[in-house]
């Protein structure tokens, strides 16, 4: 299609109290820069539907019937033909019915003989159909299907005609479906074919319909997917601007004229700025429309205080509304200096981040917004403030959340490829996500072979060249793991260098190149498992001191120190901040989770969660004390004991008798060898001749007794909103009992579970159903409300034999 540029026409403004008055209204763009809930429609005519309830689903694959004869192959050929499945009246009353997001893979058994790199989860080939009535008012508006993500491979039938087909789990597919709808009492019927066998990544990618899918009705003169890009920027003179760039579509049968009016709307939904521009867009055509918005002393964005504004960008066609859509904007500065790290508006800021991938306990990687929100506030509460969204591109709900509660973002291309069509799905990358505020680095690659030669520095310029053509304001980087001091190599073609796992080349590297921003892209890969104490090679279990890594990482401590005592170095993202199913090592079968977490697969805390917060928590007193004090059996022999904090001195305390005082060391830690004697352990942490932390364990009694811990105390009735419970025994005291391994049963009313875990990677109990094992004193269930279920209360009951069981009521709003 042409593109034209229209210059701006409009000036900018303040806003008019009248236009002060008005909020943003409409359904907010699912492939654009907001996400939200079906809304409907406006005065700008947009709506927008999700489509996640209702479908029906086949595994397994279904083979196209055979054609046989002249006229019926001729018949076959023709649009609206498609066979078996994907045909208008296949009858699939026998499917089963579900909602997204789904992931069939999580569904299965394990099997010894699939990719442990997989999970040694079956993967294969699974079909989804639903139909969809529009009303005959939507003819002549623009209609999109937008499926948000389907791993692996798919191929998408509406109304019997191929409409799509994608080879990437992690980018969306879009469908115009404005010329090929029906209308009124005929339904649409869409069906999908999903191969999750082919390998995009080399760990759990799941299978299926595993992100939202929405339906966007737009009026003829429209917005179109992804079309505005208003990402703040400060000019040399100090003064803040909001350019906005805004892609105009129409399916009129004439030339339109189009108006561009753009607010600003402050964290308080105020407008405090406005400007216009105008233009045409010709039939079936797109232009692109300029204005820009000055905004005087704006509120800063940072990860202690996110603050949000929004850029409402509405179309007006002869005076009257038409389009609107509403993007996140965050005025921030950042740049990464040589020698003196990365600042955000102007304050050096040490990336404090953790590599992330999408699964999670009993869900796989079908996570309701909920879920990734709740994964968001753990990794708050471990003084992270940065994710690489390792290694490809996110779910737009992780973008959203990182938005609100302030984390900066690593955002990673998937392919290394610059060929058309994944330029394509890079392109589309940086134009949905270059209004976030939270993404501060566009990653082009991981760890690829060609990194150190004359081709990947060649694929490199031009990947940057097409983020660079989308968005200017932030820097290009990669995830190098080599070849760096080749003559020719990818560094000469990044914005900033990222190194995985090469701390004993930084200084090497910072000097030979001591104009170039460096940042550790991924490093540590240490090893441990949740609660466990020795390491036992035939059992594949690794304690969970921090003195187990592979062999090209180091451990937690020792990776943190190289990258704190270097100024020159932004930051680091520890690989990684959860467990996620696949790569088992150094283990194989039975274990079909990966151990390099810092919290374990449901989002537990392993020993690496305390060795971090006590590094990057700078607001407050952090001690934490290990292992559990449960040693029956040990008695007079000595445990190895350890405290991480950021007080100045730690005393240990054993049943009242002083052990030892000992000053910190804000990498190592403080260790001890204490021979064991039942009762209490406490450390007493001091900064500055005063006590100001204390930390405790016991030695419990035997559990007697359930608790459950909801992460929050009401739920949206949506049939959408979930949260985690915490499952654990305790003793006559209330004290969690952390070596209790009770297999536990559990009812819902006012609800479903959704999922069940309890971090252990060598468990292959089923991650749905009603029942799930304590693994070292902890389980999780997962629960999700019912639409239309506000005003009740959802209930979950956890009983396991000998003892009590438990009652958690949550509140649905």
């Amino acid at each position: 299609m042409r593109r034209r540029d229209l210059l701006t026409l409009g000036a900018m403004a303040m806003a008019s109290p009248a236009l002060a008055q008005s909020k943003p209204v409409g359904g907010k763009e699912p492939s654009g820069d907001a996400t939200s809930a079906a809304a409907p429609a406006g005065p700008s005519g947009r709506e927008t539907i999700l489509l996640d309830a209702d479908w029906r689903f086949h595994r397994g694959d279904i083979p196209f019937p055979k054609v046989r004869g002249d006229s019926p192959t001729y018949e076959s050929t023709k649009a609206g033909a498609a066979r078996g499945a994907a045909a208008i009246k296949y009858d699939d009353s026998a499917w089963r019915a579900l909602d997204l997001p789904h992931d069939f893979v999580v569904e299965g058994p394990f099997d010894p003989d699939e990719n442990p790199a997989q999970g040694y989860r079956p993967k294969g080939v699974a079909w989804y159909r639903r139909t969809l009535t529009l009303d005959p008012a939507d003819r002549g508006k623009h209609l999109e299907l937008v499926f948000e993500g389907v791993a692996v491979n798919a191929t998408v039938w509406v109304n019997g005609d191929v409409v799509a087909h994608s080879y990437s789990a992690y980018s969306a597919i879009t469908v115009d479906l404005t010329a090929i709808a029906h209308y009124g009492d005929t339904p649409n019927v869409i069906a999908v074919r999903v191969d999750a066998d082919p390998i995009e990544g080399w760990w759990y990618e799941g299978g299926g319909l595993y992100r939202h899918v929405w339906l966007v009705k737009r009026p003829p003169v429209h917005l179109v997917a992804d079309g505005v890009y208003a990402h703040p920027r400060k000019r040399d003179d100090g003064r803040w601007i909001v350019p906005v760039e805004a892609t105009v579509g129409s399916i009129a049968d004439t030339a339109k004229a189009a108006t561009l009016d753009v607010a600003l709307l402050d964290p308080e939904g105020r407008v405090v700025a406005r400007a216009q521009a105008s233009g045409s867009v010709a039939p079936l055509d797109t232009a692109v429309l300029r204005t820009e918005l000055a905004v005087a002393a704006p509120r800063l964005w940072s990860v202690d205080d996110p603050a949000l504004y929004s850029v409402r960008t509405r179309v007006l066609v002869d005076g009257q509304p038409a389009d609107e859509l509403v993007t996140p904007a965050g005025f921030r500065t950042q740049r990464f200096d040589p020698d003196k790290g990365f600042f955000l508006n102007d304050r050096p800021l040490k990336i404090q981040g953790v590599c992330i991938h999408q699964d999670h306990a009993g869900l796989g990687v079908a996570l309701p917004d909920s879920i990734i929100e709740f994964r968001l506030r753990r990794l708050k509460a471990l003084g992270c403030n940065a994710i690489r969204s390792s290694h490809n591109a996110p779910t737009k709900a992780l973008l959203d959340a990182a938005d609100r509660m302030g984390f900066l973002v690593m955002d990673e291309n998937r392919i290394f490829n610059a060929s058309p069509d994944y330029a394509r799905l890079l392109s589309w990358l940086v134009r949905r996500d270059r209004n976030h505020p939270s993404v501060i680095l566009w990653s082009v690659f991981n760890e690829e072979p060609l990194q150190g030669t004359e081709a990947g520095y060649q694929l490199v310029r031009r990947m940057a060249k097409i983020v660079k053509d989308l968005d200017d304001t932030r820097p290009v980087t990669a995830a190098i793991s080599g070849g760096m001091f080749n003559p020719v190599n990818v560094t000469q073609a990044v914005d900033v260098v990222g190194f995985n796992y090469q701390i004993k080349d930084y200084d090497r590297f910072h000097a030979a190149h001591p104009t170039l921003p460096l940042t550790s892209s991924e490093d540590t890969s240490a090893i441990m498992t949740r609660g466990e104490w020795a390491t036992d090679m035939k059992r594949n279990l690794l304690a969970a001191y921090d003195d187990e890594f592979r062999p090209w990482g180091a451990t937690h401590r020792a990776a943190w120190k190289a990258i704190a005592e270097r100024p020159f170095l932004a930051g680091a993202f520890v690989w990684t901040g959860f467990d996620y199913r696949g790569e088992p090592q150094p283990f194989t079968w039975p274990t079909a989770s990966s151990s390099f977490g810092i919290m374990d697969l449901c989002g537990f805390e392993k020993t690496a969660f305390y060795i971090h917060q006590s590094q990057w928590v700078h607001d407050r007193p952090v001690l934490h004390l290990v292992p559990h004090w449960n040693w029956a059996g040990r008695e007079g022999q000595p445990i190895k004991v350890m405290a991480f904090t950021n007080c100045d001195t730690v005393e240990l305390r054993l049943n009242g008798k002083l052990v030892s005082r000992q000053a910190n060391d804000l990498y190592e830690g403080v260790t001890w060898q204490v021979p064991y004697a039942p009762g209490r352990l406490e450390a007493i942490g001091v900064t500055g001749g005063k006590v100001v932390a204390r930390a405790v364990v016991e030695t419990t009694g035997a559990p007697v007794a359930l608790r459950l811990t909801p992460d929050r105390a009401s739920l949206a009735g949506d049939g959408r909103d979930a949260a985690p419970i915490r499952v654990e025994a305790i003793d006559a005291k209330g004290r969690p009992v952390p070596t209790a391994q009770h297999a536990v049963r559990f009812a819902i009313e006012g609800g479903r579970i959704i999922g069940l875990g309890n971090g252990d990677a060598n468990s292959h109990e089923p991650e749905q159903g009603d029942r799930r094992s304590l693994y070292n004193g902890l389980a999780q269930v997962i629960v999700q409300t019912r639409k239309g279920g506000s005003g009740n209360v959802l209930a979950v009951t956890a009983q396991a034999q000998g003892l009590k069981p438990a009652t958690a009521r949550i509140a649905v709003t």
